[in-house]
């Protein structure tokens, strides 16, 4: 006997007896309760195989699902693409519960695409009695952009996103789940436009996943061009994420200059971090409008920049911002203020701009050395021992040792001026002396080029945030304003080749959404200059006999004590301002070549090559005395680092890792574990 109690879409079944007439009907029962197609087994639908049976059609019900009701149509089916066999089924799974928690698990970011491209797979669309699959376009499209946001969080690609499995090609039928949302967006940049081609940017205050998002969307949509990669990690494991422009992204071109824009290395001095978003975007779009210097700069120079070293100082400023503008909080200081400290430093509660080796201490210790090189000065082994370095840190020296970066500004605030190298006074107990680098010259020429271009930097009648720059065209040397060791613009200098300065951006470090488009004018045209002019002086190959390019080649200037090297190629730039100098190029095992050269006014950039031939060179006696000078490629010799990030393995070799704080969204509510959000299951 078989009874049935009808309790939602399904049946819960009773039966006595043994006959075989009894185990058929209840077996037809079961696939019943079960909503399993009699031409779908359990095995099918837990695959999400399931067909409707030939000459039948879906029936089409009306979408009432509530995090599912903007997708444009109105109609859907069961069982649905991965083989939830009714509504009820669905709504109790973990694949729609990722849908009701996605936007906030992502801070937003790619929000409302991922929703939307998940309804069109567990709530498909149905028209006319036919189910009608998503295209794979659109899902293709969706990852590209978004796949670094569930990176962020350590969360694995969704299964039921995937692209070849779930979506179709236009040719089998698809639609484009996204194609009103588009078309909304499309309005909205209409109504703010003038119609004509111009470039749209928001000038807004962007959270570290917006910004991500930006990046990521900027580089889609100029991949030509265009392309973003990590660094390395935060404390609390935000990616260090740089967005590269070059007309062959991802590659070093021969005689290429390579040069680095950071932002954001104090927490709480945002309004470089906004900068360096507003150029990405700006660069790309007029990239495409056909803006002939943007496409020169672009073609000609490999562009690195890194909107925030520090973000996760960032979030702590932010919040501090937030909570001051809360109209019930009596202690209201605004942004101008800002506690002038709060989020300033890392997770750590490291100042980034102190973690850098000192080798300006070593420079000035080591100047009796006739033969002293105060180029690429290797990393003492006490700095890995008795420091306590920042992965920030650590993650932007390996950067600077990894291209042949030729300038670079770190964008800052608290004041209107720019500082170049050294930061850190020759006479340590004096904390406000001048202290020039051997390329001074260089360094004041790369100063004026920012502050001249810059709206109102260089006018001496500008008001100041209260150090005194009377005279001086708004370009200071660093450690006559004041002195510190451990700086990056000393690093640079010291270790790499590259010539970074400090721009400070104002007194506002913290400025409210309305001064961002002022600040962006007034910046903008400075940026656009300083970038250009890496294109000075002189560059050229260092080659042997036989025309290969010799790497680690050095270029010296006759009466400048600091030398450059060559890259990988034996290419080189060196900058030079207007005047008659004597250049050698010199390697090991190879005789030197001098050449005289004069860079006329008028000539920002000349091409000189040297052919080196090979003869046996002794070196000085006094470059031997001088230790640790032949240790410049140990970096973390004691493998600080990379000890952390070896993952811990079980007893049979398996990998242990932790569940991410995610987790307990599923894990609590008594479903399915999710194990395919797990990245390393």
């Amino acid at each position: 006997m078989i009874n049935f109690v009808r309790r939602s879409d399904c049946h819960i079944i009773q039966f006595m007896g043994n006959n075989m007439l009894t185990v058929l009907i209840l077996l037809s029962a079961l696939a019943t309760c079960l909503c399993i197609p009699p031409q779908c087994t359990p095995e099918e639908a837990a695959i999400g195989r399931c067909r409707t049976p030939a000459g039948e059609r879906p029936q089409c019900i009306e979408m009432v699902l509530g995090y599912c009701q903007d997708v444009p149509y109105s109609h859907t089916t069961f069982p649905n693409i991965v083989g939830h066999r009714s509504r009820q089924d669905l709504e109790m799974g973990a694949e729609y519960l990722l849908l009701s928690v996605i936007h906030g698990l992502l801070k937003g970011e790619c929000s409302p695409d991922i929703r939307l491209l998940g309804c069109s797979v567990l709530a498909p669309r149905c028209q006319g009695g036919r189910l009608m699959k998503p295209c794979r376009s659109t899902c293709e499209m969706v990852k590209k952009s978004c796949i670094h946001a569930f990176e962020a969080i350590q969360m694995a690609w969704p299964y039921f996103l995937d692209c070849d499995r779930f979506f179709v090609g236009r040719e089998e039928g698809c639609y484009d789940p996204l194609s009103e949302l588009r078309e909304k967006q499309e309005v909205a940049f209409a109504n703010i436009s003038d119609g004509g081609l111009s470039t749209i940017i928001q000038f807004t205050y962007h959270s570290n996943s917006q910004m991500f998002s930006i990046l990521k969307k900027t580089a889609a949509k100029c991949p030509h061009i265009s392309q973003t990669y990590s660094i390395g990690r935060s404390v609390e494991g935000k990616d260090l994420l740089v967005i590269e422009f070059s007309d062959n992204p991802g590659q070093h071109d021969l005689l290429e200059p390579e040069i680095k824009l950071i932002g954001n290395m104090h927490g709480n001095e945002i309004l470089g971090r906004q900068l360096l978003i507003y150029l990405a975007q700006y660069m790309c779009s007029e990239y495409l409008l056909g803006n002939e210097r943007i496409q020169t700069l672009i073609n000609t120079t490999r562009i690195h920049i890194l909107p925030s070293m520090n973000p996760d100082g960032y979030e702590i400023a932010a919040s501090e911002v937030a909570d001051r503008n809360d109209p019930e909080n009596i202690y209201q200081e605004g942004h101008e203020y800002n506690g002038w400290t709060s989020g300033r430093a890392n997770a750590q509660n490291l100042d980034l701009n102190r973690n850098f080796p000192d080798l300006t201490s070593i420079f000035y210790n080591r100047r009796r050395f006739r033969h002293f090189r105060s180029d690429h000065i290797p990393i003492p082994d006490s700095y890995w021992l008795n420091k306590v370095i920042a992965p920030e840190t650590y993650a932007v020296m390996k950067w600077i040792r990894s291209y042949p970066f030729v300038i670079s500004a770190s964008l800052h605030g608290g004041e209107l001026v720019i500082s170049y190298p050294f930061d850190f006074s020759r006479h340590p107990q004096e904390e406000r002396i001048y202290s020039p680098t051997p390329d001074e010259q260089i360094f004041r020429q790369l100063a004026r080029i920012y502050a001249d271009a810059h709206a109102t930097m260089s006018n001496n009648d500008t008001e100041r945030c209260g150090a005194s720059f009377a005279n001086k065209g708004g370009i200071t040397n660093g450690a006559q304003w004041y002195s510190f060791a451990g700086g990056m613009s000393d690093f640079n200098y010291l270790h790499s080749n590259c010539y970074e300065i400090t721009v400070e951006l104002g007194c506002d470090k913290f400025p409210s959404e309305e001064e961002l488009y002022p600040e962006w004018l007034r910046n903008k045209e400075a940026l656009l200059s300083f970038m250009e002019s890496v294109h000075r002086g002189i560059k050229g190959i260092v080659k042997d006999e036989h025309g290969n390019g010799i790497k680690g080649a050095t270029i010296t200037v006759r009466g400048v004590r600091h030398d450059i090297t060559t890259a990988e190629d034996g290419d080189y730039w060196r900058l030079l301002n207007p005047g008659v100098h004597i250049v050698t190029a010199a390697a090991s095992g190879y005789s030197k070549v001098s050449k005289r050269i004069n860079m006329p006014r008028n000539v920002r950039l000349g091409r000189v090559d040297f052919v080196l031939k090979k003869a046996p060179r002794e070196p000085s006696l006094d470059y031997f005395n001088i230790p640790e000078l032949d240790n410049y490629e140990r970096f973390d010799p004691f493998n600080q680092f990379e000890q952390y990030s070896q993952r811990e393995l079980g007893e049979n070799g398996e990998e242990r890792t932790e569940k991410p704080w995610w987790w307990a969204y599923f894990s609590q509510l008594g479903i399915s574990a999710p194990t395919w959000l797990l990245r390393n299951y």
